[in-house]
């Protein structure tokens, strides 16, 4: 079993294949599978076996009867009311406004236990006039001691703040809406909210924030401009909850309740903002946000001359409703966006990275959510992968309650390299059915201009096109999810067998929890503008249809313990089976996690692996494979390991993942890593990452002789400083050595925001060889935004 540390000290990903089944500890925004649509190509025949197909369609179309219920907190009632008097956001509960505001209290506890009043009290009030809604919170201490953050960075981690955060869903659809808080030193906190409870903390907006400490609370007040948010005219009733964070008494709070096994934010557990009169018109709602931009690099590996950069371009928000945002891009640059956090690649598939470009964010999910993980029709960081975009169009949002658009037209320019210029189109609906339910529909097309003028037919086409249907299932309470998907590519000289069919039902309750997922992908189904690493994006990965089957199961216990909070076991059977049922990889893998009243967390786990190559592979360096192991070879393996993640209230964090047992060719692998950070809150913060992955082999005969009797130690050591000298102006520093790719990158990264959504950014980036002997690149850049309101 492959595990992987991430960049959050609370995150454990057994392997990628396995991120909608572990989600993350305590976050706003976990990884739960969601859902998708019966196939209308009744005539096409699938593989997948009909006892499979009829024990997932059954109790699908069962449990769609529980959709209809009411809604779980449509008791707790906020009434919102004009404000008398102006509000000045300063953080002070001063504004004589402020008493004329209905006051929600009474928090229920969601950590440790959900069964009862929150301990710490809190008290939230929320006032609008014809431009903003505000909001004001005072957060009462239970202990001694100094607030707990980590920096004053915005979009901060929520399990190692104290916070307050409240969520807003304007349709009351449970489906989709917004975030907005801070931690207790002011850092704020943005996003938009999808699939009833995930956050994208990449969005942002404009909005102000303030907040104040006292010895014995702390108040967070704020104003949310009516038209940052999408909500429909004439609706009265909004979806609202309320959530506090409190790392000392290690106590996570809700106003409306929420159970222990859903993220505060899941909008399946709202109570109802109920406003004293229709909220107001916005008028005309358009954002230009122009840039400009110089710099240089210089490629010292090719020995090329210095490449200075002079650049403009702009962005504009035209909001044609107020639920519906057309987005316009030329000549966009995305310098500044955060530098991805490296992974070591040890699978046959290339790794995943998350979409960071803010064009491409607001309502993000319409596009790029359809399907699953390992299954997306759209990715939109394929567009402007090796080629500059020219320029773009995205229309998106709410049509009324029920209806959603998307709609995306991004244009590329010729790579220099021998592809020629691209466009990438998409259209996406989707029709809420039932409570929080939704039937889906997908295109995305992908052409190739000038095609006479390309000599490599066969890794560029001319066209790449996918259609796709899902019915996404969403029980009134949350327990209950599933999702049936079907997809159809179209490229020119392929056809039959592009296909996919796939879905899942899913339970999820305090103490028991399990999922089934099959699919059955065809080997002609292309995706070349989305994420589908089995069927072959990169040249190391063969064509090959599949099916695959995935049940999980999980159980929690709640001891009556002064110490142990929770502890139960868990199991992962996957199996992927060729075409014709023919097993061709399978693992089972056994855990068994406690988590402590102060919130440390161990998990334990055995797996044993069992895998068929389905074409030459190299075990230690996959993506530029030079000895490989050969097709049709067979190889099983044992391995067992342990995770532990130290409770996020100190100053000093850890985690630790180790990793032992067999590997491919009777191999050994063993693996190190962790992850330690500390804090000098709340200007900086300290994080050191370190993996280590040794592989051994002996004189296996299935090994090329360059193989035997060697040891590889794979080593990717990420340090990284964060200086927030206030909550606008931040420095980082991010260090990353990873000698299975022979590179060494130093990311350094200066952003002021001087007005609110505006910024001024310097960033520095140096590449070396991983044994620090040359220079490979370097770059400068300096970039200035500024959002600007017509």
């Amino acid at each position: 079993m492959n595990a992987v540390v991430s960049d959050d000290l609370k995150t454990f990903k057994p392997n990628k294949k396995y991120e909608e089944w572990i989600s993350h500890k305590n976050k706003i925004h976990p990884t739960h599978a969601k859902p998708a649509l019966p196939p209308i190509f009744a005539r096409n025949k699938i593989t997948v076996p009909n006892r499979i197909q009829s024990c997932l369609l059954l109790p699908l179309l069962l449990v769609s009867a529980l959709a209809f219920a009411q809604k779980k907190n449509a008791a707790f009632e906020y009434h919102i009311h004009r404000a008398t008097a102006a509000i000045n956001v300063d953080g002070l509960p001063d504004d004589a406004a402020w008493q004329q505001a209905d006051l929600a209290t009474g928090f229920h506890q969601v950590l440790p236990m959900d069964t009862g009043k929150a301990m710490l009290r809190t008290e939230v009030r929320m006032l609008y006039d014809d431009q903003n809604v505000y909001l004001l919170a005072v957060n009462y201490e239970g202990k001694e001691g100094p607030y707990m953050v980590e920096s004053l960075r915005r979009d901060f981690n929520f399990v190692k703040n104290d916070n307050f955060i409240f969520f807003l869903d304007p349709f009351d659809d449970q489906t989709n809406g917004f975030t907005f808080g801070s931690n207790a030193q002011g850092a704020p906190w943005d996003g938009l909210l999808y699939e009833g409870g995930k956050a994208d903390l990449s969005w942002e907006n404009k909005w102000v924030s303030a907040v104040q400490g006292n010895d014995d609370y702390w108040v967070f007040e704020m104003a949310v401009p009516f038209k940052t948010l999408r909500y429909k005219q004439g609706i009265r009733q909004w979806g609202v909850n309320f959530s506090r964070n409190d790392l000392k008494t290690t106590e996570k709070s809700a106003w409306a309740p929420v159970p222990r096994q859903f993220p505060t934010a899941s909008l399946a557990y709202t109570g109802v903002l109920v406003w004293d009169e229709t909220p107001p018109r916005t008028g005309a709602n358009i954002s230009v946000i122009p840039y400009a931009l110089g710099g240089g690099s210089k490629d010292y590996e090719h020995n090329t001359g210095t490449d200075y950069r002079k650049e403009i371009g702009v962005d504009a928000k035209v909001a044609l409703t107020s639920s519906l945002n057309l987005d316009l891009t030329v000549n966009p640059d995305f310098s500044q966006v955060e530098v991805d956090v490296q992974q070591t690649n040890l699978d046959r598939f290339e790794l995943f990275f998350p979409e960071r470009r803010q064009f491409f964010l607001e309502n993000a999910d319409l596009f790029g959510n359809f399907g699953y993980s390992t299954i997306r029709p759209f990715f939109s960081r394929r567009i402007g992968l090796s080629a500059p975009i020219r320029y773009g169009a995205r229309l998106s949002g709410k049509l009324n309650k029920n209806w959603r658009i998307g709609l995306m037209d991004m244009q590329t320019d010729d790579d220099g390299q021998g592809t020629p210029a691209q466009n990438f189109g998409v259209f996406s609906l989707q029709r809420r059915v039932f409570a929080r339910s939704n039937v889906s529909a997908i295109f995305v097309n992908k052409q190739t201009f000038d095609y006479g003028s390309v000599t490599d037919t066969v890794a560029i086409r001319e066209y790449n096109r996918n259609l796709g249907f899902e019915y996404n299932l969403a029980s009134q309470n949350n327990l209950w999810t599933g999702k049936l998907l079907y997809l159809q590519s179209y490229s020119p000289g392929l056809s039959g067998k592009d296909r996919i069919l796939a879905g899942n039902l899913a339970y999820t309750a305090r103490e028991w929890n399990f999922n089934v997922r099959f699919e059955n992908v065809g080997q002609n189904f292309r995706a070349e503008t989305g994420y589908v690493p089995r069927t072959g994006i990169d040249h190391f990965v063969p064509r090959n249809g599949f099916n695959h089957l995935l049940p999980t199961g999980g159980r929690l216990f709640f001891p009556k313990s002064s110490w142990l909070l929770s502890h139960g076991p868990s199991t992962i059977l996957e199996f992927y089976f060729d075409e014709n049922m023919r097993r061709l990889e399978n693992e089972l893998v056994l855990f068994y996690k406690a988590t402590l009243h102060d919130r440390t967390d161990f998990l334990f786990w055995t797996a044993h692996n069992y895998l068929e190559l389905t074409g030459p592979f190299d075990p230690v360096n996959p993506t530029h494979p030079t000895d490989t192991l050969a097709t049709g070879t067979q190889h099983d393996w044992n391995s067992f390991g342990m995770d532990i993640f130290s409770k996020p209230q100190s100053r000093f964090t850890w985690s630790v993942s180790t990793r032992y047992g067999g590997y491919l060719a009777d191999g050994t692998r063993l693996r190190l890593g962790g992850e330690a950070g500390y804090r000098f809150q709340p200007y900086v913060a300290l994080n050191l990452a370190v993996q280590l992955n040794r592989i051994e082999f002996q004189t296996d005969e299935r090994l090329p002789e360059a193989l035997k009797n060697t040891s590889h130690d794979i080593w990717l050591i990420g340090p990284r400083i964060d200086v927030t000298v206030t909550n606008r102006l931040f420095f980082t520093n991010f260090l990353q050595y990873n000698n299975q790719t022979k590179n060494v990158n130093l990311n350094l990264r200066l952003q002021w925001r001087y007005s609110p959504a505006s910024d001024l950014f310097i960033v520095y980036t140096d590449n070396y060889l991983s044994d620090f002997t040359e220079v490979r690149n370097r770059a400068l850049v300096l970039k200035l935004t500024y959002w600007w309101n017509l």
